[in-house]
């Protein structure tokens, strides 16, 4: 499980747009790297929806955000052109990365168990190491609070 202080664990990812993103090319910058269970449900339209609204106070702090689900990439360009996402999806369709930073749990639903995302967040500092760490997170509101901890 990743804790602050921590080195943040490298990715390279497939993005909505057809790119890929490599966690080491954003060196020099902050990374909001948020960790959400599917598109287009009802609390990750929330959340997504105030990280869109915040963009640019998280920008004018040096930051970039990025989302990341189990999704594939179709599915990420439906939701970011339905929603008008302004900030990267990526696919992490073999939760790899969700492994990688902890958030990949067994959870229950109705009394069914099954794995998924623990929505989670995580601020990683400009030389790539772990600066905060929100889990379970609630969507509404999660935006502003990170982005105080940015400022």
């Amino acid at each position: 499980m990743v804790s602050e202080h921590d080195k943040a664990p490298s990715f390279d990812l497939p993005a909505d747009d057809g790119s890929r993103v490599r966690l080491s090319k954003l060196r020099g910058k902050k990374v909001v790297l948020y960790f959400y269970p599917k598109d287009d449900t009802s609390g990750c339209t929330v959340q997504a929806c105030d990280f869109r609204d915040s963009l640019p106070r998280v920008s004018e702090a040096g930051a970039v955000v990025l989302g990341i689900s189990p999704d594939p990439v179709a599915s990420h360009e439906k939701f970011k052109r339905k929603f008008q996402l302004n900030f990267p999806l990526l696919a992490d369709e073999d939760h790899a990365v969700a492994e990688a930073y902890g958030v990949w749990k067994e959870k229950s639903m109705y009394g069914m168990k099954y794995w998924g995302i623990e929505r989670s967040t995580f601020l990683i500092d400009a030389s790539g190491k772990v600066e905060r760490v929100w889990r379970r997170v609630r969507p509404k509101g999660h935006a502003d609070e990170v982005v105080q901890a940015l400022e």
